[in-house]
């Protein structure tokens, strides 16, 4: 069975050929930011990095027709289960608009719908938007304003399958705390294998991470519309140059550390702020699941930081045993989606039947529609 992986991330283009799950290929397109910028928008970079692809597949030998299925990361598209999805002109119409958000990850299933002969399957998996926080989640404060699932999905979902297959259980027999500590940090509440609450980790919310700000006061981001920053001025504060890069000038953690143990005080402090923040928000996750918590999971790129790593299980250690995976095998986890479901093994869903913006689908106005999680309190 021969797989295709195409992810595109916001500097490069990662892209895999699988024998079932065992890579024979691998390979990350690096885009200068001066190309990049020679692009009037996101969607209009689509035909450039899909002529990259289908070069890089030449030059591995790979046919179009004799791929089984095509497999991209997904993108920012209106909320869904867990699971593995058809790309279909619908979900195709939702990521070009960029209606739900402007991110690289849209274009790969565009991508790969192009590239994909008649009949071969082009499927996505645990997207960004996976949703499945409980109805009592989703309250934000203010009516205008819900709070959004919007995490590391397909991290979390495959490290936690690996937790439950080193404590010899199901997914749907634990209850976990995973943190995915990379560019971007989510950390997430994993009750019997549903992700029942998360951090939104793009929008503004939960911990500060290498280069985004996490939740600031709301006054001082006023103070910034006031002062008559323009729109994405401030985004950009928020998302690519909060965190470690707003404090330190740099996004990249292990120089952060290495500056730390050559005697840099204000890098110590940063890092010890960042886990300090991440270690919050794992004991109000623990809270989540009443303190029922079998194990806390770090992984993603931090969770090879010493300093980081060390500053979370100091404070984290007394609510569960602290499990350590580092990086992240988002390409794997892709092909192993696309095995599985090729193979009869997990359903592939269409778009438009489970989009959870359907009308009649959860919302705090609506908490006991179709699709809402609403559990017992000893569950």
């Amino acid at each position: 069975m021969r797989i295709v992986v195409i992810n595109p991330g916001s500097t490069s283009t990662k892209l895999g050929v699988f024998a079932g799950t065992t890579p024979a290929a691998l390979e990350t397109l690096r885009h200068d930011s001066a190309t990049l910028r020679a692009f009037a928008s996101l969607m209009d970079q689509a035909p450039w990095r899909e002529s990259l692809v289908r070069q890089w597949l030449m030059d591995q030998g790979v046919a179009l027709e004799g791929v089984d299925a095509f497999m991209a990361r997904g993108g920012l598209m209106a909320p869904v289960p867990s699971g593995v999805l058809a790309v279909d002109d619908a979900m195709l119409e939702d990521l070009r608009s960029c209606r739900f958000g402007a991110h690289a990850s849209n274009l790969g299933a565009i991508i790969a719908r192009r590239l994909a002969p008649e009949g071969v399957p082009v499927l996505t998996a645990d997207p960004v938007v996976v949703d499945e926080m409980d109805s009592v989640a989703r309250f934000s404060g203010h009516p205008d304003i819900v709070r959004r699932s919007i995490f590391h999905a397909l991290n979390h979902k495959a490290v936690a399958r690996r937790a439950a297959a080193t404590l010899g259980k199901s997914p749907d027999a634990l209850r976990l705390v995973v943190a995915h500590l990379g560019g971007g940090i989510s950390v997430a509440a994993h009750r019997h294998g549903r992700v029942v609450d998360v951090n939104n980790a793009l929008d503004g919310d939960g911990p500060f991470s290498p280069e985004r700000s996490g939740g600031l006061p709301v006054a001082g981001v006023l103070a910034w519309c006031a002062e008559g920053l323009p729109v994405e001025t401030i985004r950009r504060k928020i998302v690519g140059g909060g965190g470690l890069a707003a404090y330190l000038g740099t996004n990249n953690a292990q120089e952060a550390a290495s500056r730390m143990e050559a005697g840099d005080t204000q890098a110590a402090q940063v890092l010890e702020a960042m886990a300090y923040q991440v270690a919050k928000e794992i004991g109000a996750m623990a809270v989540v699941l009443q303190g029922r918590v079998d194990a806390i999971v770090l992984t993603g790129g931090l969770a090879a930081c010493a300093p980081v790593v060390e500053g979370i299980r100091r404070q984290v250690a007394f609510l569960a045993p602290v499990m350590i995976f580092p990086g992240e095998d988002e390409m794997g986890a892709l092909a192993e989606a696309a095995e599985a479901a090729l193979a009869g093994e997990k359903p592939i869903m269409r778009y438009a039947a489970v989009r959870l913006d359907r009308p009649g689908a959860c919302s705090p106005k609506n908490p006991r529609a179709d699709g809402c999680q609403n559990p017992a309190p000893d569950a």
